[in-house]
């Protein structure tokens, strides 16, 4: 990045956080649905270090947001963490995986086979990933989160009354996008945790942060690698890196494209030196791009406010903080996760108009312009082959919740309807060879 690129993603987050800094205030609690509930249950088993999580994502937020200039999110793998909850790993363990996959994406990048991998993969492979991931998203809230809740229980601040009048309320926002909504939401559940953690007699208290480090033994690097840190790979490579970069072309056409490279190298920065202080291992993803870009996040300021706070609360709240999250109702959370959702299903809509890459750029030679209407690019014969090729991905993904099951499916499937035309192809130029011959 050069010093004049670096001025005008400055100049633009500091121009668009003065326009609407209370969207991107709002737009930047978006990804908390994902992110506090993760990092609760990992920091409540002894897994990792809340403060040094919150201090160390609270940074990679603002760098985030000062070098690519857009609401990217810093969210919790979520493959480590699942496996990691579920077999109580120690804090060696889930820093072996974290920096073990760190490492992996680093070759990806410097290799260039990171780059060489988004270009190959089909757009409506990548769409499917995307609207997978969605509904995967809204499929672990009501399931996981809201499921549980009953009329009244399990208190009077989480309960079903409460996620449907949220539900209701984000209805209400899709028809006013500028009303903030996760902002209020937030703010309503703090209030409520607040209430409650004062009633338990379990308020945060001043504890300032006390920074160690975290040397994973031999034994804990091969399980924290091979246990955890091989599932997480082609997660953060497809959903991470890949469809990120993608939906943010989609999302903010107007803003200087990402680089898959940079994307990557990012990513493996930031666990090659958080999870060496106990934080969590974390990544991009194209849901929390999706939940800061829906409640109202469109620059980088939006991150660099969040990263602020985080760090600013990991310092000085910490480990204390962690029965006051607890306490955050479900309710709200989870409501906050469906929306997260929602907005990332919804970017399937443009598989087959102008708005699909691989389309823009055919008609970006013909035009000259690729945000023109220029009518069907696609025979209906093309269109129903694209959306097969993105529902065979979805639903793989979502049936054996695995992205890279969900992937391989999709690619088999374009590759079957591929194979007909390029073995004409092959028979053509045969043919043609031949007649050279004589």
């Amino acid at each position: 990045m050069t010093i004049q690129t670096f001025r005008q993603i400055s100049a633009y987050n500091l121009k668009t956080f003065r326009r609407n800094y209370v969207s991107e205030i709002s737009g930047s609690l978006g990804d908390l649905g994902t992110f506090l509930p993760i990092a609760i249950a990992l920091a409540v088993n002894g897994t990792i270090s809340l403060s040094s999580t919150l201090i160390f994502s609270g940074i990679f937020n603002i760098l985030t947001g000062l070098f690519f200039g857009i609401p990217l999110p810093v969210q919790p793998m979520k493959a480590i963490a699942a496996v990691a909850i579920s077999r109580s790993f120690n804090n060696g363990t889930i820093a072996a995986a974290g920096i073990f996959v760190g490492i992996c994406i680093f070759l990806f990048s410097i290799t260039g086979l990171l780059r060489w991998f988004a270009d190959v993969i089909p757009i409506p492979v990548i769409k499917g990933i995307q609207v997978g991931a969605g509904l995967s998203l809204v499929i672990a809230s009501c399931g996981n989160i809201l499921s549980s809740l009953g009329w009244v229980q399990p208190s009077w601040a989480d309960n079903r009354i409460w996620a449907i009048a949220a539900f209701i309320f984000l209805i209400i926002t899709n028809v006013y996008r500028r009303v903030p909504y996760a902002l209020i939401v937030f703010i309503l559940g703090l209030i409520f945790a607040t209430i409650t953690s004062a009633l338990a007699a379990d308020l945060p208290s001043i504890a300032f942060w006390h920074p160690y480090t975290v040397v994973p033994t031999p034994h804990q690097w091969s399980v924290g690698a091979l246990d955890a840190g091989i599932g997480q790979i082609p997660l953060t490579t497809l959903n991470s890196v890949v469809a990120v970069v993608h939906l943010a072309g989609d999302l903010l056409p107007n803003i200087q494209r990402l680089s898959v490279t940079s994307i990557g190298l990012s990513v493996a920065g930031m666990n090659l030196i958080g999870c060496w202080f106990g934080a969590m291992p974390v990544c991009h993803g194209s849901g929390g791009l999706a939940a800061q870009y829906r409640f109202g996040a469109r620059s980088g300021s939006s991150v660099i406010f969040l990263g602020a706070l985080k760090l600013l609360i990991g310092i000085f709240f910490g480990e204390s903080l962690v029965g006051l999250l607890k306490r955050f109702p479900s309710a709200l959370l989870g409501v906050m996760v469906i929306a997260a959702g929602l907005e990332l299903v919804s970017v399937g809509e443009s598989l087959n108009t102008t708005g699909a890459r691989d389309i823009m750029k055919a008609s970006f030679g013909i035009l000259g312009d690729a945000r023109q209407e220029i009518g069907p690019m696609l025979s209906d014969e093309d269109r129903k082959r694209r959306w097969t090729v993105m529902m065979v991905t979805v639903g793989l993904l979502v049936g054996f919740r695995n992205d890279a099951i969900g992937f391989l499916a999709g690619m088999l499937c374009h590759v079957g309807y591929e194979l007909p035309g390029l073995w004409e192809k092959v028979r053509r130029r045969w043919n043609e060879g031949r007649v050279r011959l004589e």
